[in-house]
């Protein structure tokens, strides 16, 4: 199964930087040497096995933009599965990244109704913290208003944190088959070993793919943020030639597991710290084989 990803926004908004980290494994600070995106970048990226994503990374200088919705308006929009644009919150063309917004959701409506519409408000790191909600609430408001009647859906984002995963776990997320099966199965799993919690992330990204909970959180990026810190994680071991398998974290509170789970996945086991580990991932590997038949 095929979907097709278009990735826009200005020069400069941060596109390839934020693909690059997702897709590409690099760091945040070693996206500073990546330069402009010209032209159009066309790759193609296994996701969850049978799902793979066609991303269209699209430059944003003034030129290209023209050409997208003129000579190659019918090739760039059609058949579309999900539009991300990028805004840069810093920027200052904002009037024209709207008309180049604009110009996106025309295309859409003519070539592709059905596309999922998602905004990335990014580099919101730049904003002082006591402003991002209500800057982010402001830019959201108007962009959904200018969609109308297309649903957009709006995140704020900076590559230095933990909202990039969140904005492209959700992303990911609209686009994944057999999702809602998903949920079912990891419910009912977390009830059978009476876990906290079960996250599942896919395996090469780490991107949230479900989860289940059965104990109530106050943090609500803790996915995203155990994503990236896993992510890195698993790229220090990899310069130093070593394969990240599994990992444990045990305190007088809790014991969490982090291991393979299927082919294309990592599992995230939040247990009481009573609770056998032996007999938890005994279960846990029984019920992997009727989850791999799901993928």
């Amino acid at each position: 199964m095929k979907k097709k990803i278009l990735l826009m926004g200005k020069s400069g908004s941060g596109k390839t930087s934020m693909r690059s980290i997702i897709f590409a494994s690099y760091l945040a600070r070693d996206t500073m040497r990546l330069g402009p995106t010209l032209g159009m970048e066309n790759s193609h990226v296994r996701f969850m096995g049978s799902l793979v994503l066609n991303l269209w990374d699209c430059g944003g200088q003034d030129a290209f933009m023209l050409n997208y919705f003129e000579s190659q308006r019918e090739s760039i929009f059609r058949n579309c599965s999900v539009l991300i644009y990028v805004f840069d919150i810093d920027s200052n063309e904002t009037e024209k990244d709207l008309e180049y917004f604009q110009s996106c959701l025309d295309a859409i409506m003519q070539n592709s109704k059905d596309c999922k519409i998602f905004c990335l408000i990014h580099k919101f790191d730049l904003v002082p913290e006591e402003n991002r909600e209500s800057l982010f609430q402001e830019r959201a408001k108007h962009l959904i208003e200018m969609g109308h009647p297309l649903k957009i859906t709006c995140f704020r984002t900076s590559i230095w944190d933990e909202t990039l995963f969140a904005a492209w776990s959700k992303i990911v997320y609209a686009l994944v088959p057999n999702v809602q099966v998903l949920e079912k199965k990891l419910t009912k799993l977390a009830s059978i070993i009476q876990s906290d919690e079960i996250v599942l992330f896919e395996k090469s990204t780490f991107l949230v793919i479900s989860h289940a909970t059965t104990t109530k959180h106050n943090d609500v990026h803790r996915f995203e943020k155990i994503s990236n810190i896993i992510k890195q994680f698993k790229l220090s071991c990899s310069k130093t030639q070593a394969q990240f398998s599994s990992l444990m974290v045990r305190n007088t509170h809790f014991v969490a597991h982090i291991r393979q789970f299927t082919e294309n996945t990592y599992i995230l086991l939040v247990m009481d710290g009573t609770i056998p580990s032996a007999a938890t991932l005994m279960n846990v590997e029984v019920a992997r084989h009727a989850f791999e038949k799901i993928q």
